[in-house]
């Protein structure tokens, strides 16, 4: 059985490309067996538990939820499964104490032994998506202050995490620490192409030529806000408005802007 992890990285493409395969599931499902983290959103809680303190327990708790996601597959079921959740390399760094992606290589390396376990002779493999360091490092800044009450000035987060931000590091230490074959495709790379980053997704699955073709596209999911959003954003965060205030806040400011900007 060939499985494919999309084991990240965030704010890569990720949430587009599991857009995608959701939207074409239907047309997807006569080549593969596709999940996200909604198929199995313990053993990515597990993988985000694991990175924050990378304690053995947790570590422990994963491998479990990965044998449940496992051990539900039909080894008789010839399509190879697509499993894109960026989750499976833990938090997103920036945030809880984490500069970078330190428990990814072992996380990945577990969930391998576990699925050779579960399903002996699988033929995985490892694909992760990548950015260029200063768009990445941009992104990572807009979602921290877009989701939490997150008050670090971008200034300051872009010096903090500026020797943080080479992803292709965290690529290099995932192919060290596991025996699957790891490839990555750059975000830069794929942008502008019909189906973004899922084609190289698909390539790496050894996808047939005709399905590219069939697959609707869908514009890029979860784009950032621009910076002067963001400042206003941040504002919020930092007064001390009580929670359910500072939440609708927040949602407004956010539905104000797609109503100018005309976005979804």
């Amino acid at each position: 059985m060939r499985i494919v992890l999309h084991a990240g990285f965030h704010k890569t493409g990720t949430t587009s490309i599991q857009h995608m395969l959701r939207r074409n599931g239907k047309k997807l499902a006569r080549h593969f067996r596709v999940m996200t983290r909604r198929q199995a959103p313990g053993l990515c809680d597990a993988a985000r538990a694991y990175s924050r303190g990378q304690d053995d327990a947790d570590l422990a708790l994963f491998a479990y939820e990965g044998a449940q996601v496992f051990e539900t597959l039909d080894p008789a079921d010839p399509r190879p499964l697509l499993f894109s959740s960026e989750d499976l390399s833990g938090h997103m760094p920036g945030r809880l104490g984490l500069t970078g992606y330190d428990a990814a290589p072992r996380l990945l390396a577990r969930l391998e032994e576990v699925a050779q376990t579960c399903l002996p002779g699988a033929d995985l493999r490892i694909f992760l998506t990548t950015r260029a360091p200063g768009p990445w490092l941009r992104s990572t800044y807009a979602q921290h202050v877009r989701a939490l009450r997150f008050t670090e000035s971008r200034a300051d987060y872009l010096a903090r995490m500026a020797d943080h931000a080479d992803l292709s590091h965290w690529v290099a230490a995932i192919d060290a620490a596991t025996r699957a074959p790891v490839t990555a495709a750059a975000l830069e790379d794929h942008a502008d192409t019909p189906l973004g980053p899922l084609a190289p997704l698909l390539a790496a699955a050894d996808a047939p030529a005709k399905l590219y073709d069939r697959l609707t596209p869908l514009p890029p999911a979860n784009p950032s806000f621009p910076d002067h959003v963001l400042d206003r954003m941040l504002a919020l965060n930092r007064s001390d408005m009580a929670h359910d205030d500072w939440v609708a806040a927040k949602k407004q400011l956010m539905e104000e802007w797609r109503a100018r900007s005309g976005r979804p």
